[in-house]
Order: structure tokens, then sequence, then C-alpha cells
């Protein structure tokens, strides 16, 4: 394996988890202070800076233990906290696609993509920084399960490097074939709620970011005959649709769950259709025989960390949705999550 390519990889995969916690982040911001990661409170009205009430005794404690009200922001506050978020989420995105295409100029499709799963251990560690709460063992461990299993997946299989570019008469069938299978999972989405929707949603955003790694592999074989041979070409202008349909069908993920019920299927999902793909489109190959005793071990275990995820009291939205019980104004403690 090329260790530029995997380099690359992984700087690409830290700057989209800090992509997706960012923006998941602006989804979760509100007008109370509720917003995960914030943790001001204010004191009571009736409370005196001493603690006493204005009649002198101990003031009444509030059913939350006596924190009192969360401190209320302004909507322009809450918007503009939401725009910085947003807009910071938008540029890590973006330094991660310049990564990405950097490394499948390198690198085989294949390859590239079922790297970035380790997206999947960089989102829990930034996420419990922006969050400020640490996720539970479970959780920690369906991850490492989903990351590992993949890993060995990849290891056994040995993806070999394929063609630089398509033949054009590739990409009808497989195009139709990735048409479908987004608008299927679209329309699935919309017959389920919370974490399930946000599961499907992810998994199509997922498809829809393959096919664009997929046309941007393409847009980086064709680099060397020229910009101009380049601007002739339509799959610059695919790709930048393709990526901005992703893109859309992503934020519609964050906001229909919690990062912990899309990541697993935006991730996973992404590196194994990028197999497909660079099967289908680029002749790139896995190794079978012997090697698939590996390759069912490492399957075993990705199959281990989506149950042990859908047994994590992170699904249930507290996570990133809901501030820490029992939260510090010190934004340096972090809370376990509860279920």
């Amino acid at each position: 394996m090329n260790a530029l390519t995997i380099v690359l990889a992984l700087f690409a995969a830290c700057a989209n988890a800090a992509a997706s916690v960012l923006m998941r982040r602006a989804a979760t911001e509100t007008s109370d202070g509720g917003g995960a990661g914030d943790r001001r409170t204010s004191r009571r009205a009736d409370e005196m800076p001493d603690g006493r009430g204005k009649g002198g005794g101990p003031a009444p404690r509030a059913a939350d233990g006596g924190r009192g009200p969360v401190a209320v922001r302004s909507p322009h506050a809450v918007k503009v906290r939401r725009r910085r978020f947003w807009l910071a989420g938008a540029a890590m995105l973006a330094g991660s696609a310049v990564l990405q295409a950097a490394a499948l100029a390198v690198g085989s499709l294949s390859l590239v993509q079922p790297l970035l799963a380790t997206e999947l251990l960089f989102t829990l560690a930034i996420g419990s920084i922006v969050f400020r709460r640490r996720p539970a063992r479970i959780t920690w461990l369906s991850f490492l399960a989903l990351a590992v299993g993949l890993a060995v997946f990849l290891g056994a299989a040995a993806p070999s490097a394929g063609r630089a570019t398509v033949e054009g008469a590739r990409w009808i069938p497989v195009g139709v074939a990735v048409v479908c299978l987004v608008l299927l999972l679209v329309g699935v989405a919309r017959l389920v709620k919370g974490p399930p929707r946000a599961a499907v949603l992810g998994l199509g955003s997922a498809v829809l970011f393959a096919a664009t790694a997929a046309l941007l592999k393409e847009v980086t074989g064709l680099y060397p005959q020229g910009l101009a041979a380049l601007a002739s070409n339509w799959t610059p202008y695919a790709t930048a649709i393709t990526g901005l349909a992703a893109f859309g069908l992503l934020q519609c993920a964050f906001r229909a769950g919690t990062l912990v019920a899309s990541q697993p299927a935006l991730t996973l999902g992404d590196a194994l259709t990028s197999v497909a793909l660079g099967w289908a489109l680029f002749g790139e190959h896995i190794a079978l025989g012997v090697r698939m005793v590996p390759e069912a071990i490492g399957i075993g275990l990705l199959a281990a960390g989506t149950v042990g995820l859908s047994r994590s009291p992170a699904v249930s939205g507290k996570w990133d949705a809901e501030p820490a019980a029992g939260a510090a104004p010190d934004p340096g403690k972090a809370q376990a999550e509860h279920p």
C-alpha cells in the first residue's frame, strides 16, 4: 500500500469528521442555551448572590437540582452561532475534498474510500470535545469493532490498482443503478423517523459520496491531458452536481437524528460502495480464495459493531442533542452520556 495514499486519506478522514461534528453542532443550536456543548447556566431570579432567597432564607431549589435556568440567547445570536459552526464545517469539508482528491490521484478508489472509515473514531474524539461528553464504553467498543473489522477486511482483500480512467460506456449502467438506489433509500426514509431515518439518509448520502469519489478519480485521471480536455469533459460537472446532492442529503441526515445514528451508515456505506464502484468502473479487484476467511472475520466484526452500536445509549439521541446531566460550566469537564 502506498504510504502517501494512507496519510492523505487519514487526514481527509479527520477533516471530514470535524465537518460532520461542526455541522451537527450547528443543527442542535437552540435559543434557550440548550444546544449540545453549551453548558452555561444562570442564577434563579429569586436567588441572591450568596445563594439565599430574597427573603433571607434559602432559595427554592429548581427541579434540575438547583442549577437554575439555562442562559437564554437572542434569536440573532443563535443565527450567528449556527452560521459560524456551519461555515467552519463547510470549510473542513472542502479541505477534506482536496485531501481526498490528492489521495485518489496516487491511490485506488477501493483503498482510499475505505480508509475514510477511520472517520468514525475521529468523530468520537472531536465530538467528545465539541459536545463536552464522554461516549459510553459500549459506543467506543462498537466503533472500534467497526473500524477494526473494516481494516481486517481491507487487509485481507488487498484491493488492486485498476485503470486511471473509465470507459465511457461503463458509466451508464452504473449511473442508473446509483440513482435508483438513492431514490429507493430516500423513499424508505420518508416512512421512518428518528435514528432509523438518519441512518437511511446517511446511507443514501454515502452512496452519492462514493459516486462523487469515483467521478473525482476520473477527473484526476483526465487532468494530465490538460485543462482544455478536462473542461470539455462531462465528469467535472457531474462531480460537482453529485457532490452537492450528497452534501444536501447529508444535511437532511443530520437534522433527522444524531451523529451516532447516521455516521456508521455514512462512513461504512461509502467504503463498501466505493469497493463495488472500483470493481465496476476501474477494474479494481479484491483477493478471494483462502483470504475469504479473514475477510469473513472482518465482516463479522462489522456486524458485531453494528449490533453493539444499536444498543448504545448514544443512539437515543442524548450524546449530541441534549445537555449532559449535571454538566458543569467548566468546558474542560466531559460528562458521560446517559440513556
